[in-house]
């Protein structure tokens, strides 16, 4: 029986770095696999200029989530327009989530880095969401002036923070 695809899922433009890109991210992901993998036939080799029986397509999952990746040449590149949210409940999560993805890429600012294929990410605690919608406009306030000074989130230094006397 064929599974059902999900109604939306994120398809990734890359030069021809597609496979190494699933790999990289599967093994950073619980939940996660390689799917389906095609290649480029004669005909799509041609048109493409890309060399036959190379990888065109890589299916995947990462934590549940349907992905496809492609190799489609130099033509697009990422940019910050897009980016993917790893929710973390806690420092160990950010500290792993961090580490990994940005291995061979740049830390950015407020949680967002750059992997080496030029992915942008937010590796984000789900307890800052929580603390910057806060009733308590002071509170989200400095939450907020504590995270823009950051590059990896510090869930420690937002609920101090957050809790400082006025």
């Amino acid at each position: 029986m064929r599974k059902t695809m999900q109604k939306i899922a994120p398809f990734l433009w890359f030069d021809n770095q597609a496979e190494d890109a699933v790999k990289f991210y599967v093994s950073i992901f619980g939940n996660s696999k390689i799917g389906s993998i095609t290649r480029y036939e004669e005909e799509a080799a041609k048109a493409s200029g890309r060399p036959k029986g190379s990888v065109m397509t890589v299916a995947f999952e990462l934590a549940g989530q349907e992905f496809v990746a492609l190799n489609g040449g130099p033509l697009f590149k990422f940019t910050e327009a897009i980016s993917f949210v790893v929710n973390c409940e806690t420092q160990e999560e950010v500290d792993h989530f961090w580490e990994k993805l940005s291995a061979g890429g740049q830390e950015v600012q407020c949680g967002w880095l750059k992997d080496r294929f030029g992915v942008s990410w937010q590796v984000v605690p789900t307890v800052l969401g929580e603390m910057l919608q806060d009733k308590d406009r002071e509170k989200s306030k400095r939450v907020m002036a504590a995270m823009l000074k950051m590059k990896k989130i510090n869930i420690e230094a937002l609920k101090k923070a957050y809790e400082a006397a006025r």
